[in-house]
């Protein structure tokens, strides 16, 4: 029969679970390195924050590291959606929900100007159209 002092005990440091602990500093890491192809290569890009296992904590530390910047919009399609701009310049928060309310993506952008804020060529080109046509029907029926 053994005694209780006989059994080995080793102390092991505790484990985090559903986090990505030092994964916030991987994610900042990230941020830099999508900041430098964009301001090299004008290339924008972004990380999937919902495809992340985020903590609150880790969420938290997250927002407060980036802070919020001056711009904020929200847009009305299928459900709202939000877009954020944070204290580092070219790092927009961005959160889609849908019809119900609930979130559906969420994103840290990394672009000049959000993609979902700008126009293709082609909706662009169908708009002044559009406007000649007003301005050619105003012309000829003598309207402003």
């Amino acid at each position: 029969m053994s005694r209780l002092a006989d059994i080995p005990v080793r102390i092991e440091p505790a484990v985090r679970t559903g986090g990505l602990g030092g994964g916030v500093t991987a994610i900042l890491a990230e941020l830099a390195a999508l900041l430098e192809r964009l301001a090299e290569h004008g290339d924008a890009g972004a990380i999937d924050l919902r495809s992340l296992p985020m903590s609150a904590q880790d969420r938290a530390a997250l927002q407060a590291v980036l802070g919020e910047g001056e711009v904020q919009a929200t847009l009305q399609a299928d459900g709202a959606s939000s877009i954020r701009e944070t204290q580092v310049a070219g790092v927009w928060w961005i959160e889609h929900r849908d019809r119900h309310g609930e979130i559906i993506a969420e994103l840290l952008e990394v672009a000049a100007v959000p993609l979902i804020l700008g126009r293709a060529a082609d909706e662009i080109a169908a708009a002044a159209r559009r406007l000649r046509a007003g301005i050619t029907v105003a012309a000829a029926t003598g309207q402003p």
